[in-house]
Parts: structure tokens; C-alpha cells; sequence
């Protein structure tokens, strides 16, 4: 298992554009099922997560050409759905919580799909109800079989419903979607997840020939059309990877661009890192943190302590809580972090309060972060990373921390940060993997 060590203390400078959008990409590649025409997608992250699933689709008989790392023609017009039940699929798919983004498009396709119990982070439960309970009102049956672990879904033939999830999940509503566009019928889905990746799924399909109507709202109505043809997509900058070169800028007292930034689909984001008392310059599509020596957390209007949370979309995403709150650490100023999603993924912080940051761990989702305002640089320690945000937010802990880190279990981390160590190196990281 290999580990990052990290000098810290180094101000970060320079330019950093971000990735393709990882949790857009699991959604987008798994869609190229639906349809036996050509689908390229570009700006594909080069992550482990996302060739994972890749390589979950060669398996399946989906053709490949990638043209490079980022770029990739699919086309799925020999698809071998007997590989479903392989001890393969069973393994790959087991590691890769992307792989249930499969059911949808298998079952409206080709009426049958197999989920293997999910994989992934270790954050909490992240259960499958609304992908199941959806698919079962477009007509699928269910079962799950112990012997081999999966959840097993087939039907002679989906018709549309109206739906109202259970909550607005955005795997559960991408998956619906997927499967509802060759349903026959209407399908309404209310209380749908709306996030820019959700909107790009749906843009997308219409390209291929759906009719989705409602895009970017939380009713979306589809009209089952009998097939879809290819067409061509490219992903939106990672929003994630964004809010953490932001914070890695700020905590670092470095002076950072953020290139081709996807400004116009962030949300709240760069409102919540100016709730920090970050500084941000807007130029185009980029993002210009100047150096800051430091910077304060606001409270609210009545002079209470600013309290973040996370909130379905357009509300700040979970994902980036755990960046908020080592960023928070070396603010001037107080912050109560929720996390409302996961009961598993502030467990990370007993590491930040081992380099010298000042959390009180509440309960499972709740943190209160006491800034040290730079006058108690955090220390380095040796640590592992539980998770993707998880292990970034003790990257950037690493980073501003005085002394030498050891990072373990960086294949987390690299699940969804492409080369983030080369990439980091350019803005003047002292960071290296070792074994």
C-alpha cells in the first residue's frame, strides 16, 4: 500500500485546472448502454473509480477506442448480459460503488440487471432503496439472492409512473431516469435530484432521442421513446476538485488560479468558502484565490455562529464539508460543521485534532471548529485516509502542517483525484508517494 509524504509549510502557486467531473462521468459512461449507436465522451477524469467502470463495460462487450486518457468512444451493440452473473462482474462491480449507474440503462434495455452490494466509500450507509423502489414502480421485480450477493432486477417490459422519491438521491434519480427513457409511457419523477450533472444526463439523452422535460427542476417528465442513438459529450469541471484547490489555496497562504472553473454550475460553493473569509477573484471562467495571511469566519446577521451544512442541490454539497472543515481550522473565528448525509464522515477529524486543530466531535454529524487563526501551525503526524474528501482534507492539513506527514491508504484518494500529486508539485507542493 503506498502513502504520500508531505512537506508542509510550502505556499501554493500557480495555475490548476480541474478534472472532468467524476460523479457526472459514472452517470454519463454507464449511459452509453442505453443506446447501440457511437457515444464519445471527453474530458473523461483519469481516476480509478471512473477506469474501473470502464473497464466493467469491456467486460460486458462494450467496445472501446480511447483516443486518450480523457477521451473515449463507446459503443454497446453486442452487449453480453450472461456476464452479469460472472464471478467478474461480482468483483469489479463490488468495489465500484458507480457500478449501480449499470442497473438503469441494462434493465430498460435489455430487461434484466444485477446490482452487486455497493462499494466504495466507508462513510455511512448509502442505501439503494430509491434506485429499487423506483425501478419496481416502472414494472421491475426484485429479489436479492444471499448466495452470491446481488440484488437481481428483471421485467418483461417497463411502463412509465408517476414517482415521488423517498429522497432526492442523485444516483436514485439518474438511474430512474435511465431506465425510464424506453419505458412506454409517461414517467413523472418528483422530488428529483437537480444537480448540473443530473441536468448534463438529461441533455444528453435528449440528444440521443429521449424527451425529458423539467431539466434543472425537481419534477422531471420523460416520454419513453423505443430506442436511442449515439451522439457526443463532454464533462463539466469537477465542482469538488474545485472547493479543494480553493481551500488548498487558503490554508496554504498561497496565490492560485483555478483554469476553466465551470463557474456558472458551482452553486453555492464559492459563497460558502467567502463565508470562511476567503478571498475570491472571478475573470471569465477562472478563479484567482490571492494569498491571504488570514482570513475570518463570518457569523450570522443576529451575531450567532455560522453554522454549514450540507442540502440537496441547489444547497452546498456534502462533498465538500470535509474541505470546509479543515480549512475552518486555521480560520480566525468559530464554525459548527453538519454533516446531515453520512453518520460515518466527520470520523476523520480525531487526525486533525491530533495535528494541534481545536474540534469538538458533537456527535456523528456534527463538528465544532474553533480557528487557531495561524497562531498554532498544525503539526505533522502519520495518518490514513478513510475516504475520497476525507483523505484530501487531510492533504490539505498536510500541506499547511509544520514538519513531515505520512498519508497511508492513498488509493482513496486517488479514486477521485487525478495525479493530484504531479499536479500539486507544479504549484510548488513538496510531496512525493512512497511505498
Amino acid at each position: 500500500m503506498r502513502s504520500f509524504e508531505v512537506i508542509g509549510g510550502k505556499k501554493l502557486q500557480g495555475e490548476i485546472t480541474p478534472q472532468g467531473a467524476k460523479n457526472e462521468a459514472l452517470q454519463i459512461i454507464s449511459a452509453v448502454l442505453l443506446t447501440a449507436g457511437k457515444v464519445t465522451i471527453s474530458n473523461i477524469p483519469d481516476i480509478i473509480d471512473v477506469n474501473l467502470l470502464i473497464e466493467l463495460l469491456q467486460g460486458m462487450g462494450v467496445k472501446t477506442d480511447r483516443k486518450d486518457r480523457h477521451t473515449c468512444v463507446f459503443q454497446a451493440d453486442n452487449v453480453d448480459v450472461g456476464f452479469l452473473e460472472s464471478e467478474e462482474f461480482r468483483n469489479k462491480g463490488g468495489r465500484l460503488r458507480g457500478s449501480v449507474m449499470t442497473a438503469g440503462p441494462m434493465l430498460a434495455r435489455f430487461k434484466k440487471a444485477y446490482i452487486p452490494k455497493p462499494g466504495g466509500d466507508k462513510i455511512g450507509r448509502r442505501r439503494l432503496d430509491t434506485h429499487i423502489v423506483g425501478f419496481q414502480k416502472l414494472g421491475a421485480e426484485f429479489s436479492y439472492h444471499t448466495e452470491d450477493g446481488f440484488f437481481h432486477l428483471t421485467s418483461k417490459r417497463l411502463k412509465g409512473a408517476d414517482l415521488l422519491l423517498d429522497e432526492p438521491s442523485v444516483t436514485g434519480t439518474a438511474n430512474i431516469v435511465m431506465a425510464a427513457v424506453l419505458a412506454e409511457g409517461k414517467t413523472t419523477i418528483y422530488n428529483a435530484a437537480c444537480e448540473p450533472y443530473i441536468q448534463q444526463l438529461c441533455k444528453m439523452l435528449n440528444r440521443m432521442g429521449a424527451k425529458i422535460s423539467g431539466i434543472g427542476s425537481n419534477l422531471l417528465v420523460i416520454e419513453g421513446v423505443k430506442e436511442l442513438g449515439g451522439t457526443d459529450h463532454r464533462l463539466l469541471p469537477d465542482m469538488i476538485e474545485v472547493g479543494s484547490f480553493i481551500g488548498m489555496a487558503a490554508m496554504t497562504q498561497g496565490d492560485v488560479t483555478i483554469r476553466n472553473a465551470g463557474i456558472e454550475n458551482l452553486g453555492v460553493i464559492p459563497e460558502k468558502f467567502k463565508q470562511l473569509g476567503i478571498k475570491m477573484n472571478f475573470v471569465g471562467d477562472d478563479i484567482h484565490i490571492p494569498s491571504q495571511e488570514n482570513y475570518e469566519i463570518q457569523s450570522f446577521l443576529d451575531g450567532s455562529i455560522l453554522t454549514i451544512y450540507d442540502h440537496p442541490w441547489p444547497g452546498f454539497t456534502p462533498d465538500l464539508l470535509s474541505i470546509v472543515l479543515v480549512v475552518a481550522t486555521q480560520a480566525r473565528g468559530s464554525v459548527l460543521i453538519h454533516q446531515k448525509m453520512f453518520e460515518s464522515r466527520l470520523f476523520f477529524v480525531d487526525k486533525l485534532m491530533e495535528m494541534g486543530a481545536q474540534i469538538i466531535l458533537c456527535d456523528p454529524h456534527r463538528a465544532a471548529v474553533v480557528g487557531l487563526d495561524r497562531g498554532h501551525p498544525l503539526r505533522g503526524i502519520t495518518m490514513s485516509s478513510p475516504d475520497i474528501r476525507a483523505g484530501v482534507a487531510l492533504l490539505i492539513a498536510a500541506l499547511s502542517a509544520e514538519g513531515k506527514s505520512i498519508i497511508q491508504n492513498i488509493e482513496q484518494i486517488d479514486r477521485g483525484y487525478q495525479n493530484i500529486d504531479d499536479r500539486l508539485r507544479k504549484l510548488g507542493a513538496q510531496i512525493k508517494r512512497i511505498a
